[in-house]
């Protein structure tokens, strides 16, 4: 295929037309971070994976961690509850890292680049806190990550690369050409559909963004900041950390930790109550990548919760009446509910978000990554219930407020999840 696509460079990642951006400081930085938070709008942008597609620079410089070395897998190995027996070079795996009590601590994509040779996505899976006994090399690499998701993803890429990207398969990746740079395309993403990412130097972030936003144009492109991203995350059936849970601090619930204090604390659920906000394998249905070949970081903590499960995370479908309940108190005199923001609520990232869930007045779980789907036009939620009230169709009560404040107790219905299923990245056939 040939692409006679001209780009310029731009001289920095950031357009001139009206585009809300965050100012984040997170961990030990002295200086905030810049991200994008609203470009065309909401509405827009949280309908571009169902209509078009979008691309998403959010994860940009955020890593990734290189492990070298001939003892590289053996160390990763003891990190993660995946399996590295069966993992190609050329592939990746989305990894999970556990404490000794089974909460998880990190996760996310790890591309094996070589025999010897790792690249973790994962929270900065790898970067140890001190010396490790292993023949190692790490370190943090700075890159770009750009997800480009929704069903014109693909028409998208070809042209700008100009070639065919239809060999390749969920969960692998190979090198491209964008605008003469090279750079490396995957097949992942969060959207739930047809999805990729494109990885790179940082240095040459501006000039691939650009080609693909002007190659995008007519395959209608958006461009998706922040504001928006996290929707698809609750829709697709993705548990993330920073969003729907937090990450277990290294140290212990009671340890500083830099991470966890960037987050805003919010809910129906005391702030203090740490484990409400934390999440296990079992707990988010992860514990089926687990294997028990290898030792790692709360195996038996692990095993003995798979033997003995006792909540998992559903979809909760909100009542549409007590929505409007919430939004009407805005107009009414007195006191108001908590709004819900759009289009996912608290509109703010990090966060740390957790509202009881009742079933006949005794607490049966926990809700967050609340979220307004436009596509849908139904608010929605992850729970994380108990068993017995897990399945299809069973009725519930969030308590939807912060801690101390006014509450209102909204019905939810038990849906399916994930919520989005039509045309799975990991099913969809592209020969």
């Amino acid at each position: 295929m040939n692409s006679s696509l001209t780009v310029e460079p731009l001289p920095t990642p950031f357009y001139a037309d009206q585009v809300l951006y965050q100012a984040l400081v997170l961990g030990h930085s002295a200086a905030p971070r810049l991200t994008a938070w609203r470009f065309n709008g909401w509405e827009a942008e949280t309908l571009s994976w169902k209509k078009g597609c979008y691309i998403h620079a959010g994860l940009s410089n955020t890593g990734p961690v290189s492990i070298k070395g001939p003892d590289a897998e053996r160390y990763l190995q003891g990190l993660v509850i995946n399996s590295f027996a069966k993992f190609p070079v050329g592939t990746m795996k989305h990894a999970v890292a556990c404490r000794n009590d089974g909460m998880i601590a990190a996760h996310g994509i790890v591309e094996r680049k070589a025999v010897d040779e790792f690249e973790s996505y994962a929270s900065f899976l790898g970067m140890p806190a001190g010396p490790v006994p292993f023949d190692v090399r790490i370190e943090v690499l700075s890159q770009y990550l750009f997800q480009i998701a929704g069903p014109t993803s693909l028409d998208v890429l070809e042209k700008v690369t100009g070639e065919s990207l239809r060999d390749i398969g969920f969960l692998t990746f190979r090198e491209t050409r964008v605008a003469g740079l090279r750079t490396e395309i995957a097949r992942i993403g969060m959207s739930g559909n047809l999805a990729f990412e494109l990885h790179g130097p940082i240095e040459d972030g501006a000039k691939i963004y650009d080609a693909v936003c002007r190659a995008g144009a007519e395959f209608g492109i958006e461009r998706l900041g922040w504001g928006s991203y996290l929707v698809n995350h609750v829709e697709g059936g993705f548990p993330q950390a920073t969003w729907t849970f937090v990450p277990a601090p290294p140290g212990g619930d009671a340890a500083p930790d830099p991470l966890l204090q960037q987050h805003r604390f919010s809910g129906s659920v005391d702030p203090a109550d740490l484990r409400a906000r934390m999440r296990t394998p079992v707990e988010v249905r992860w514990h089926t990548m687990a294997r028990f070949d290898h030792d790692f970081v709360g195996r038996e903590a692990l095993r003995r919760e798979m033997d003995d499960p006792r909540r998992t995370t559903v979809t909760l479908r909100w009542n549409a009446e007590d929505v409007m309940d919430i939004h009407a108190s805005l107009l009414r005199k007195g006191p108001a509910y908590k709004p819900i923001d759009l289009p996912y609520a608290p509109n703010t990232w990090p966060q740390a978000h957790a509202d009881h869930v009742l079933a006949g007045g005794r607490r049966v779980g926990v809700s967050s990554g609340t979220i307004y789907s436009h596509h849908f036009r139904e608010v929605l939620s992850m729970g994380c219930l108990d068993l017995a009230h897990a399945d299809l169709g069973t009725e519930v009560i969030v308590q939807w407020g912060d801690h101390g404040g006014r509450i209102k107790d909204v019905r939810a219905t038990v849906e399916r999840f994930p919520y989005f299923a039509e045309d799975r990245n990991s099913a969809v056939d592209l020969a």
